[in-house]
């Protein structure tokens, strides 16, 4: 089991894309997530979003950064920002975006 919420106890189903960048010396990087059309912005959504939350059988990791983006007065997408500190938080990440990856059949290629 590995999903992501924006308000707790409620899974996200739009399937994100991700782009990850990582510093050379591998001690800290970014991962950015876009959301179209995301669950957590449709009319029939009445909670709040409070953060971005990772959620596997290892527990949660989570982030603040989290905008919304949109067109014409309407909302249209989401984008987090997780910010990676150390090479013990970048394992953690990788393990979870395998998880979920497998979960939701996303690839991943090497720029």
């Amino acid at each position: 089991m590995a999903e992501i919420q924006f308000s707790r106890g409620i899974t996200e189903d739009a399937v994100p894309e991700v782009r990850v960048t990582r510093s050379r010396d591998g001690s800290n990087g970014t991962a950015t997530f876009y959301f179209e059309r995301p669950k957590a912005l449709s009319s029939t959504s009445t909670e709040t979003i409070t953060g971005m939350y990772l959620i596997d059988e290892e527990g949660e990791i989570s982030t603040r950064e989290v905008k919304a983006k949109f067109v014409n007065g309407q909302p249209e997408a989401l984008e987090a920002f997780y910010y990676i500190k150390s090479v013990a938080e970048w394992e953690r990440f990788m393990r979870f975006m395998e998880r979920y990856s497998e979960e939701h059949d996303l690839g991943f290629s090497k720029s």
